[in-house]
């Protein structure tokens, strides 16, 4: 003999025990509610169970479909599917562009039934996204030598533990440009800042070189921002990042800094050194009148700095100077005057 579905069914069997548990309380005294409370389940499941039993006998106790009585039909004639797919393999456009395309063809639609046409045709799939011909081409992400992002357990608690290193573009006049490299620990806000004609790996070794030799305190991690993808220029329309690369880096490994890149387009994570670059632009080269010569310019800049660094009060120090902040917290570093 076959063996019924519903014995081989454990959701059925236990509701078939729980309606004989039901009814022998109900026949001890108890009330429906309260033979239900004591079963801990509810007094309209047990009576429908019962209603389902008497009905459709033990194949009621099964999990019934839970597909709804109505469902809702399309409210778009084939011809408007069709109009949309034309519409949407010639363009390519989302469906706000293609509902103003359809009204002005006459068709009484909107931008919520044109997308709701456009996911049916999906879920057929009649309607595929075109492919791309290779014109918008992103440069491939390779592995680096000696780079990485930087370790979410990274602690940044004394000065050097985390310099961020950034470049930024100075246009003094029409036709000229300065690439300045800017270097700011996070801990004591000591800046370091150097400029160059051009931003390549070369220079930034140069500049890796100042800043070590220039800081108080041993430089042990540099963040620094990656290449930008090709065809995606930076705020002064440059594509931003190499120079931090190829030689800079290998300089970083001779030394024993841990060099860190920042993840795409997440110039938020190198803030400290943004900030920094704003304050050297309004508080010095606005106000720079002297020569563009780049020798007499770094001059000046070298006494910007030692200006920044022990004179200009910063307000994220309590007033003080990063040079007062290291002679009080951390009095083992001698900032160089």
């Amino acid at each position: 003999m076959r063996r019924s579905s519903v014995a081989s069914s454990s959701r059925a069997a236990d509701r078939l025990r729980w309606r004989k548990a039901w009814r022998a309380l109900t026949g001890q005294g108890l009330s429906s509610q309260q033979a239900a409370d004591v079963l801990q389940l509810s007094r309209a499941s047990l009576y429908r169970w019962e209603r389902r039993l008497k009905t459709h006998g033990l194949r009621g106790l099964e999990d019934l479909s839970r597909r709804p009585k109505r469902c809702r039909r399309p409210e778009w004639s084939a011809e408007l599917a069709q109009a949309v797919q034309a519409y949407r393999d010639q363009y390519g456009w989302d469906r706000e562009k293609l509902a103003i395309m359809l009204r002005r063809e006459g068709w009484q639609t909107s931008a919520s039934t044109v997308g709701r046409i456009m996911n049916r045709l999906k879920a057929r799939g009649i309607l595929l996204e075109a492919p791309r011909n290779g014109i918008r081409a992103y440069r491939r992400s390779f592995k680096r030598p000696y780079a990485i992002r930087k370790p979410k357990g990274y602690a940044v608690r004394s000065p050097g533990d985390l310099v961020q290193v950034d470049t930024l573009d100075v246009r003094p006049r029409p036709g000229v440009v300065i690439k300045q490299i800017t270097a700011r620990d996070m801990v004591s806000r000591w800046d370091v800042i150097e400029g160059f004609r051009s931003a390549t790996a070369r220079n930034a070794r140069a500049f890796l070189d100042s800043l070590v030799a220039r800081s108080p305190y041993p430089v042990k991690g540099i963040q620094a921002v990656s290449p930008r993808r090709a065809g995606a220029p930076g705020p002064n329309g440059v594509d931003g990042g190499s120079e931090f690369q190829a030689e800079f880096e290998q300089a970083c490994r001779e030394k024993g800094i841990r060099l860190f890149i920042l993840p795409p387009r997440s110039p938020k994570l190198n803030g400290h050194v943004e900030r920094a670059q704003r304050t050297h632009t309004e508080e010095f080269h606005d106000r720079y009148m002297g020569e563009l010569d780049l020798k007499q310019l770094n001059q000046a800049m070298r006494q910007w700095e030692y200006v920044y660094n022990h004179i200009r009060p910063h307000y994220s120090l309590a007033l003080r100077t990063p040079a007062e902040y290291l002679a009080e917290c951390h009095q083992e570093l001698t900032p160089a005057a």
